[in-house]
């Protein structure tokens, strides 16, 4: 979307830019920037020619193939710990750059560990280095969160579970679930969640992506006995169990650039029918994160941004969405008090400065 010139706009983009935000669904490999890429690329012998590269960091209005860059990365880019521990401190940099203050992303071990050849403890003492090296200069404070790979064997997720619990260390501090949801429901990877509680990890995990039914979301939430859901969407075609979902005051962490409902969605249609539009409605706890940033041309600030502009929500929603992150985040009580209220006495006060109260919708 091309810069506006529209003061109202203006003084939202600068507002939405300067709030205290936290991520809570972000992917490491889908946070690499472009010039990274590309000298990763180059070093391993160009495996990948210009036009693919490029084809990666290409978002039209029917996004295809943004799963394969992050399948590259672990098949032919990503080859020791200094490769993770710069695309780490580089996603840190880049969120703090959007006064995100806190991120918990994921990271998929079993492809680092099987595919990049890269040992576990060795993998996760670099990415581990670098949120603490990132911490105070940057003022974003780091959590990792170890990723099942859905598409491999329910054993690969039972054995990379393990690898967290060996190796523990206050960073890492759950696990999750992603890549295709189609075919590999929650139900698979049972046992890795059922160990991952018993060590005291937190979980969470996609599940109701893709136009999967809800009923995966409730897998995940009555089977895997999941903290959090990342995405489920679906969750809007039965009411009664999102009746269920609000009451247990589940988060949902919501994705506005979610390819799936750009590329099944008419462009004229797909934000007024997205469920994210609904979730709030119907008493969902919704917060919005930007999944993979530079494969879907969008930054902390943009993510915001959507909410408003294609969502229609205004700014108390926004205020509501940054309490549900702050709730929701697998931080200690102490913690969530303090930025409660830190972040909310900030959040009005550039509210207040901001904007007159015709300028924006409430």
């Amino acid at each position: 979307m091309p810069p506006t010139t529209d003061p109202a706009d203006q003084a939202l983009d600068r507002f939405l830019q300067a709030i205290p935000k936290m991520e809570l669904h972000c992917h490491l490999f889908g946070t690499v920037r472009r010039d990274t890429f590309a000298e990763l690329n180059r070093r391993a012998g160009a495996p990948l020619t210009d036009e693919e590269v490029a084809g990666f960091y290409t978002r039209g209005e029917k996004p295809v193939g943004v799963l394969r860059v992050l399948r590259s990365l672990d098949a032919q880019l990503v080859r020791t710990p200094a490769d993770l521990y710069r695309l780490t401190i580089e996603y840190l940099e880049d969120a703090a750059a959007h006064h995100v203050r806190y991120a918990e992303f994921f990271w998929n071990p079993t492809g680092t560990v099987q595919v990049s050849g890269i040992p576990y403890a060795a993998a996760q003492d670099a990415i581990v280095q670098a949120i603490r090296d990132a911490e105070r200069p940057l003022g974003i404070v780091g959590r990792l969160i170890a990723a099942v790979d859905r598409e491999a064997s329910p054993q690969a997720a039972t054995e990379m579970v393990e690898w967290v619990t060996a190796h523990r260390c206050d960073e890492v501090i759950g696990i999750g679930i992603d890549y295709r949801e189609n075919e590999r429901p929650p139900e698979l990877f049972a046992q890795a969640y059922q160990n991952a509680r018993r060590a005291g990890l937190k979980t969470t995990a996609h599940a109701g992506e893709f136009g999967m039914p809800w009923t995966n979301v409730r897998t995940a939430l009555e089977l895997l006995q999941v903290d959090r859901i990342d995405h489920g969407y679906t969750v809007v075609d039965d009411p009664e169990f999102a009746r269920y979902c609000a009451g247990r005051g589940v988060l949902f962490t919501v994705v506005p650039t979610n390819s799936y409902y750009l590329r099944t969605l008419p462009p004229e249609r797909w934000a007024l029918d997205h469920p994210i539009r609904r979730m709030p409605g119907l008493g969902l706890r919704i917060h919005p994160n930007t999944d993979d940033p530079t494969l879907h041309h969008v930054t902390p600030t943009g993510a915001w941004r959507m909410m408003v502009r294609d969502f229609g929500f205004g700014l108390d929603d926004l205020r509501g969405f940054m309490h549900n992150g702050l709730d929701g985040a697998w931080i200690d009580d102490t913690q969530r008090r303090r930025w409660r209220t830190e972040w909310s006495a900030e959040f009005d006060a550039l509210r207040a400065a901001s904007f007159s109260s015709a300028s924006i919708p409430t």
